[in-house]
């Protein structure tokens, strides 16, 4: 992603002061930003196991390194159309609130470091369902790369 190249990065890898580091993820070849500390290893689904009566956005539980996970489709959480399959999909394994999921994602791109300036509000016409899973919207050449809110993502209305 050659915008991206514009973007300071620490020589050690770490954020500067003043930014904060993303994992690009894409779904429908749309971008998204997911914070790195709350990432801990990409893998790929080799077997799902369906949760009856579970929200649609549940796309079933996985094994990871010999523990259950939730799996959870990106797709279906920002009400993009989806397989409902997830045999073979690309994970991110993630822990929130002492509990692990899956987030099934089409694919896993570069870790940027963002400068807080970069970042712009979420205007009033953006999709309600996207900006309640959203916590910013960053600028990035032409790019607007929204951030991903772990916390609205894996919290399910009944």
């Amino acid at each position: 992603m050659s915008e991206a190249t514009a973007l300071k990065k620490d020589d050690s890898d770490r954020a500067v002061e003043g930014e904060s580091s993303y994992f690009t993820v894409y779904v429908n070849n749309e971008i998204f930003g997911l914070p790195v500390e709350n990432t801990h290893t990409i893998f790929r689904i080799s077997a799902v196991t369906l949760v009856p009566h579970a929200p649609a956005d549940i796309a079933g539980l996985v094994n990871l390194r010999g523990k259950i996970v939730t799996a959870v489709s990106l797709r279906r959480r920002l009400s993009i159309p989806s397989d409902t399959n997830v045999q073979n999909a690309l994970a991110i394994g993630i822990e929130h609130r002492g509990e692990n999921f899956a987030l099934v994602v089409d694919e896993v791109g570069d870790v940027l470091s963002l400068a807080n300036s970069m970042q712009i509000p979420i205007p009033p016409h953006f999709d309600t369902r996207r900006a309640r899973l959203t916590t910013g919207l960053y600028r990035v050449g032409k790019l607007l790369i929204p951030v991903l809110d772990i916390e609205a993502l894996f919290t399910f209305q009944n």
